[in-house]
């Protein structure tokens, strides 16, 4: 009963859009990328070197707008390489992206010792500012002062309106579907991908961002996968941004589970609760094989 009682309440609800929030500012960065036809897996490393570019700066501005632009800023450029390896060098994207993972974590980890003597965390800090007003209300306010998660609801139509009503999404989509063909009437591939790549930078660094943010510090380790799930969820979708939508909420729902069963005191292993929400990302990932199609040109360089 405690456990359904922690579940059917708005604060649970609250906690679940609260967690949407990274999946699908993950996801939606995966799908942008893939549907120019760039395979993008280290959403993982572009959301912890946003995270710990936020919290450095801020801890040594004072400046949480400034830190803003600036992660957003830092983790484009890096996109930017990203792009120039994939777009333009035709390094395989697989590899590609295992390596600015591994690059990404290390980086955050050395800028930690390197700075605070520390590996694990920084120092506390300020967090972006919320909507006053809408803010004081209590547990809703949480999810509806939050000005990062409004953006990313307001994503889901958004990019759903980009890609299928735009003359730039079709053109996005042609890079993905056939680049040949798009090519032969005057669409210029490599700048679509380049520009997918970039709007893929751009989302997962919020996703880094509202991380670091919400938190009020950075800490090895603070990511723990949730870029890999974003991914799952986008596989999941369709790249589709609507049914991404529904995919990441099923992602964040799992995970709220896992705090409530942990708070619960329930008879379940603590590792088991822990590991649910992965658990279920692979279980959905072998329900689903043989009946999504990514891009046809999607990981084919040009």
């Amino acid at each position: 009963m405690e456990i359904i009682s922690g579940i059917l309440n708005i604060a649970f609800l609250a906690q679940v859009l609260r967690l949407f929030t990274p999946y699908y500012l993950g996801a939606s960065a995966a799908n942008f990328s893939e549907r120019s036809g760039v395979v993008n897996i280290a959403i993982e490393g572009f959301m912890i070197i946003s995270a710990v570019s936020f919290a450095l700066i801020t801890l040594s501005t004072g400046n949480v707008f400034f830190a803003l632009f600036a992660a957003i800023v830092i983790n484009l450029l890096f996109a930017l390489l990203f792009a120039a390896f994939t777009v333009k060098l035709k390094v395989n994207m697989i590899v590609t992206g295992v390596g600015f993972n591994l690059l990404m974590a290390g980086l955050a980890k050395f800028l930690l010792v390197l700075i605070y003597q520390s590996s694990s965390n920084t120092p506390r800090y300020e967090s972006l500012p919320t909507i006053p007003v809408i803010n004081t209300i209590p547990v809703i306010g949480e999810v509806l002062g939050d000005y990062i998660i409004i953006f990313t609801f307001l994503l889901v139509i958004i990019s759903n309106f980009i890609l299928f009503k735009t003359k730039f999404g079709l053109r996005l989509r042609s890079a993905g579907e056939n680049p040949e063909a798009g090519e032969s009437l005057g669409i210029k591939i490599r700048n679509y991908r380049l520009y997918g790549t970039l709007i893929c930078g751009f989302l997962s660094a919020l996703g880094g961002i509202w991380f670091a943010s919400t938190q009020n510090t950075f800490s090895d380790g603070m990511i723990a996968g949730r870029g890999y799930i974003a991914l799952a969820a986008m596989i999941i979708g369709k790249w589709k941004p609507v049914n991404i939508f529904f995919a990441c909420l099923m992602f964040a729902f799992f995970e709220a589970l896992e705090f409530v069963l942990q708070i619960s005191g329930t008879f379940i292993p603590s590792q088991f609760i822990q590991a649910l929400p992965y658990i279920i990302t692979i279980l959905v990932l072998i329900g689903i094989i043989g009946k999504t199609k990514p891009p046809a040109a999607d990981g084919i360089p040009y």
